[in-house]
């Protein structure tokens, strides 16, 4: 019973405001470092934009929104994802609910709507976050968000959003939770182009640099406040050395 309530519409919008008004005060109290320091004027010249972040990391991006952005996120159907929906909600972002997943199974997680969705959003003039790797498979980019470049024209931006104080969980992406009262690093990273007429060669090579790059704004950013990215390892059992 608890568990059917703690899914329930009504508790998980509950819990989303919650996590939302956390947020406000996690953005509120730490002191925080942008890299680089002009990066909003990429954004303004090259919006509708994506932005890659990789599991566990995804708790704090609303804080790099302002309040003149457009965006949409790609939020899983499944668990909790009403929270985390409700949250991003409460922060002007549109969730939109579907799964990646792998593409042999994206016809039956929702894959086709969502990436329907996002390049509708895109289209439309929103900006569109979502992460890169797939459930369960941490720090290895899936070809998702790579054909949504190819097909949207757009750029994806890696990016990151951490704090020197944190709850780190020891869960499968190594997700990390901010704290109030001490120092914060948003770092972006250069923009990745996918070229329309990209073929499948070309396409995984894009994949592979931007592991790359999202390992290196994790890098930057948790030395920025100076600490270590407690995923580190999930890099290098994925087969690449650390940033």
């Amino acid at each position: 019973m608890l568990k059917r309530l703690g899914r329930a519409p009504f508790t998980q919008n509950l819990l989303g405001q919650m996590l939302a008004a956390y947020l406000r005060l996690v953005k509120a109290t730490n002191r925080w470092i942008f890299q680089p320091g002009d990066f909003f004027k990429a954004f303004d010249r090259d919006a509708p934009y994506i932005i890659a972040l990789w599991h566990g990391q995804h708790f704090l991006i609303p804080l790099g929104k302002r309040d003149k952005d457009r965006y949409a996120v790609l939020i899983s159907r499944h668990g909790d994802g009403g929270i985390n929906a409700a949250a991003a909600a409460a922060f002007g972002i549109r969730p939109i609910r579907a799964s990646g997943g792998k593409p042999d199974h994206m016809h039956r997680k929702g894959g086709v709507r969502g990436l329907r969705e996002m390049l509708r959003a895109l289209e439309g003039g929103e900006s569109v976050t979502l992460t890169a790797d797939v459930p369960k498979k941490a720090r290895v980019a899936g070809i998702g968000i790579i054909t949504l470049a190819k097909l949207s024209g757009r750029p994806i931006y890696p990016a990151t959003v951490v704090t020197s104080r944190r709850i780190d969980f020891n869960s499968w992406d190594r997700a990390s939770l901010g704290l109030p009262f001490g120092r914060g690093a948003i770092v972006i990273g250069d923009p990745i182009h996918v070229d329309a007429d990209a073929d499948d060669a070309a396409m995984e090579e894009t994949r592979r640099a931007l592991e790359i790059a999202l390992d290196r704004v994790q890098h930057d950013a948790f030395a920025l406040v100076g600490s270590q990215d407690p995923g580190a390892e999930l890099s290098l059992a994925a087969g690449r050395l650390p940033a």
